[in-house]
């Protein structure tokens, strides 16, 4: 976000979402985000879900 130099209530207002939910996605205590909404995402950061995705194999 702060590459493409957009603020939370932006994004959150492009996407669709609360700002709140943004927020749990951004910060990792999200367990899980629907499709529609990554992509969604990605289309107003101009990205791709690898650019926002990290896999950690822990268990």
């Amino acid at each position: 976000m702060a590459k493409r130099k957009i603020s939370l209530n932006e994004l959150s207002e492009r996407v669709g979402i609360t700002i709140t939910n943004l927020s749990k996605l951004k910060t990792g205590k999200a367990k899980a985000i629907r499709f529609t909404t990554l992509d969604a995402i990605c289309k107003a950061l101009d990205c791709t879900p690898a650019d926002l995705l990290d896999y950690n194999n822990e268990e």
